[in-house]
């Protein structure tokens, strides 16, 4: 039986965490493409390596070719580059769309048929730079990081509380940034409402964590940021899709009217299975979370719009 394929585009420790959490998962076989001669070669024959002792059999190849990515059901984009001393906030955007722009012709030409899922930052203005590129249906472009986001979430909340991370379950909404919009009343352990558990001032400052999260780390490592829970967030997607699990999981997707928004990209909870997004889940939020999604929106609107700007000169 012809074995599955997923690929990941970006050796860098994002991608490279990914192709070994995948490949431990023992799921599917790995294609890794990544343009800096031997990284993904090198990296695919160490995890290659690696299977006799861990006990898995999934192949992983490494290559500059997206020829590597041939038949693959879902394609994982986390190639693109942080922002360097001297470089405006457009500049960024420019380079990102640039590489992320060039990464999508190809996939669409090796693997016309997978889910892609983007990771590159800034999140929801790539996931829309793949969209408008592939020309897709929205169910096959999604982000990642409301997935991420949540996780940082709950482990906030364990922390503060003193209990098993397996028991707290939270949602984050919104862009990837910022204004994301961690919804406190969707949280919960074994059920009970954290409101019933923390005062506001805990789980405002919670919430405020969450939003710098990512800062939090790269604040932390000096030279880099975070990768551990990013390929976590993003192989629990790729799970969910490979396998036609129809999990739960708050994703950056392009709206169709769900929330009161239309074409734009923000973080909400979906139906994750075989075909992509299967379904969005409108979730009643107060008047103040319909108002901080809106707000989120309305940022994410603002970089699209930045993006179309710096792609168009």
């Amino acid at each position: 039986m012809k074995r599955r394929k997923v690929g990941v585009i970006g050796a860098g420790f994002v991608g490279a965490t990914t192709a070994q959490r995948l490949a431990e998962r023992n799921v599917a076989d790995v294609g890794l493409v990544d343009i800096m001669e031997g990284i993904p070669q090198g990296k695919a024959l160490d995890l290659e390596e690696a299977g006799p002792v861990v006990g898995y059999g999934a192949r992983v190849s490494g290559s500059q070719s997206y020829d590597v990515l041939a038949g693959s059901e879902v394609v994982v984009i986390t190639a693109g580059m942080p922002r360097k001393p001297g470089m405006t906030r457009d500049d960024l955007l420019k380079k990102n769309a640039e590489i992320v722009g060039g990464v999508v012709d190809q996939v669409k030409k090796v693997a016309p048929d997978c889910v892609l899922v983007v990771v590159s930052n800034p999140l929801d203005a790539m996931t829309y730079l793949a969209y408008k590129r592939t020309g897709w249906p929205r169910e096959r472009v999604i982000g990642m990081a409301g997935v991420l986001d949540s996780a940082r979430f709950r482990s906030f909340i364990a922390m503060e509380l003193g209990v098993s991370l397996r028991d707290v379950q939270a949602m984050v909404l919104g862009g990837h940034g910022d204004t994301m919009v961690p919804v406190a009343r969707y949280a919960t352990v074994s059920g009970i409402p954290i409101t019933e558990l923390l005062p506001k001032e805990a789980i405002d400052r919670m919430t405020q964590r969450t939003r710098d999260g990512g800062v939090e780390i790269v604040n932390l490592l000096k030279t880099g940021s975070a990768y551990y829970a990013p390929s976590a967030s993003v192989v629990s997607m790729v799970e969910s899709i490979l396998l036609d699990e129809k999990r739960v999981m708050p994703c950056c997707v392009s709206l169709k009217g769900e929330y009161n928004l239309k074409d734009v990209f923000v973080g909400v909870p979906v139906v994750l299975g075989g075909k992509g997004v299967e379904k969005v889940i409108e979730v009643k939020l107060s008047a103040d979370e319909q108002k901080a999604l809106e707000a989120s929106a309305a940022h994410v609107r603002e970089t699209c719009a930045a993006l179309d700007r710096v792609t168009a000169a």
